[in-house]
């Protein structure tokens, strides 16, 4: 079982792929378009799944510490928000 537990990492995958090309279109792996002002990299499958399931580990602290009323690492939140950039996805509110 991977990090992200439950979680379908290949529909994962799929789903970034189609956000991807809802961005910049159909394009080849290594493609490179501007989101949110930074460059991100069209991914192949192996360099998305260290990504993902490290943006999943830093939702979760981030979450964790949101719901305990605990002081938020500045490094989880720039972690999760470059990972948030190159996953496509936004990033949880107040970060």
């Amino acid at each position: 079982m991977s990090v992200a537990g439950d979680i379908d990492l290949v529909e994962e995958y799929r789903a970034y792929l189609e956000r991807f090309e809802g961005i910049a279109g159909p394009g080849e792996f290594g493609q490179f378009i501007k989101h949110n002002g930074r460059l991100v990299k069209k991914m192949r499958y192996d360099e998305f799944e260290p990504k993902y399931n490290e943006w999943r580990e830093m939702l979760s602290a981030y979450n964790e510490a949101i719901a305990s009323g605990d002081t938020i690492n500045d490094l989880v939140v720039k972690i999760l928000r470059d990972r948030s950039c190159e996953l496509l996805l936004d990033p949880p509110p107040t970060v």
